[in-house]
């Protein structure tokens, strides 16, 4: 049994509403203490709203409120929760918090509503994952994907895999407790054809990893070139705003410049990085070497290039190096003379991607953000019904799933004994069970409810 909780939950600052939330055996009791309205909400059915005063020990009316009662089960944490409806100013939250407190609660930690919740079996740690994803949510398009897991598309994927697993497991150890018995003998070949089919599965599960990351944290787009191309100035116009400091002196930026942006939903994180050049300034080279880091890390990388001046052997260098990489090359100042660097470009690189733009005057930018979609927008990306991998976390104990239920594909083919195969399943199994917040360590789990914001 838990302490009974509270905090507030909704937004700090002024506001036309904000919320105090109470969790726990004596939330209604306690509610009851400092609420006064028609009715003793002591008494009152779960589910229903009702209209009175917050009043202090002295009786002192605190705000006009509306107070929201819910019985246990059928809350979010499962325990029974009053939520007091107040005026949204920082003064009387904090008030009403204090007189809470007061009556017999105890402050919540960060996620505790959360923690208590997934303790509690409301939810698993995909869905509350999920919760965190709404809440950053950037673009419609990571809010369909965390609504997705919400609802439990992925749980319900991975269960089902587990239950398979179970299916397997169960047929070996049958096998192995009753070796005299002829009918419980395994088929090896029918096991392995069952493992080899929940490897595909997985296999297609995991492919949803790198899209699903992508539309969680948006596509890192690294912005590279040498100085004075445009670079800083193509970052301002993307965002329409005055992000990053444009100047006629080469090695202005030397560090990375983080934004984010969106392209029809599909979340972008734009870094500027400085001018990719042969410097002694030691500061200005700590800031290319960090140019050239961002660059290996980067779904997509824009490659601004001066119109108006011939390639130099540094930029001939740099196609050299990233052109096996997703990359858009971008011909600014096309509003100057221009030299015809198509050619030069594409004898680089064949497979060539490129658009000319000036950010003088905004020529051709429509035309580099559907560029843009279209380099990285494949259908693959689309959140549709099915289940996504949405973090590293996940990704990293699937992958784990896989390499084990591999080792137990291996031991049927060398023809190791069931004991062995069984113990290679029981380890897929555990770590798909990690991916829902089963069998994971009590430290991890404590890690990650820290995020969460109060009240949450």
């Amino acid at each position: 049994m838990f302490d009974t909780i509270t905090a507030i939950s909704t937004a700090r600052g002024v506001g036309a509403i904000g919320i105090v939330r109470i969790s726990g055996d004596e939330a209604i009791a306690i509610a009851s203490k400092i609420f006064k309205g028609y009715i003793d909400i002591k008494n009152a059915k779960s589910h229903t709203i009702h209209y009175g005063h917050i009043v202090d020990i002295d009786n002192n009316i605190i705000d006009e409120v509306l107070v929201m009662l819910m019985r246990a089960p059928k809350t979010f944490t499962r325990e029974d929760v009053v939520e007091i409806n107040c005026h949204g100013g920082i003064v009387v939250l904090e008030r009403v918090l204090m007189e809470v407190v007061r009556a017999g609660a105890r402050l919540a930690e960060p996620g505790e509503f959360s923690k208590r919740a997934f303790l509690n079996g409301r939810i698993d740690l995909s869905q509350v994952e999920a919760i965190m994803d709404i809440i950053d949510s950037k673009t419609d398009l990571s809010l369909k994907q965390a609504i997705g897991q919400l609802e439990g598309k992925l749980s319900t994927k991975i269960k089902h895999y587990q239950t398979e697993l179970i299916a397997i497991i169960s047929t070996i150890e049958v096998s192995i407790d009753y070796p005299e018995y002829e009918e419980y003998e395994i088929e090896r070949e029918n096991i392995q054809i069952s493992i080899h089919r929940l490897l595909l599965n997985l296999r297609e599960l995991l492919k949803t990893a790198d899209t699903g990351q992508m539309v969680r944290e948006g596509i890192k787009t690294v912005i590279i070139g040498e100085p004075n191309v445009g670079k800083s100035s193509l970052l301002n116009t993307l965002l329409a705003e005055d992000k990053a400091i444009v100047t006629d002196i080469a090695g202005t930026t030397r560090d990375i410049v983080e934004a984010y942006f969106n392209i029809e939903g599909i979340p972008f994180v734009l870094l500027d990085t400085a001018g990719i050049r042969e410097t002694d300034d030691v500061v200005e080279k700590i800031g290319v070497e960090k140019s050239l880091k961002c660059v290996e890390n980067a779904n997509l990388i824009l490659m601004v290039i001066d119109a108006s001046k011939s390639l130099s052997d540094g930029e001939i260098d740099i196609i050299g190096d990233i052109k096996n990489k997703k990359v858009i090359y971008i011909l600014n100042k096309t509003d100057l003379e221009q030299l015809t660097l198509d050619k030069d470009i594409r004898k680089l690189d064949d497979a060539a991607v490129i658009v000319k733009i000036s950010t003088a005057n905004n020529f051709g930018i429509e035309e580099l953000q559907k560029i843009i979609k279209d380099r990285v927008v494949t259908e693959e990306i689309s959140v549709g019904a099915g289940a996504t991998i949405s973090n590293q976390r996940q990704k990293e104990a699937l992958i784990k799933a896989i390499q084990s239920l591999e080792k137990a594909y291996e031991s049927i083919a060398d023809g190791m004994p069931e004991d062995c195969l069984a113990i290679d399943l029981h380890d897929a199994y555990g770590h798909l069970g990690m991916i829902i917040g089963e069998e994971l360590k009590e430290e991890i789990i404590n890690e990650l409810f820290e995020r969460f914001c109060l009240g949450k």
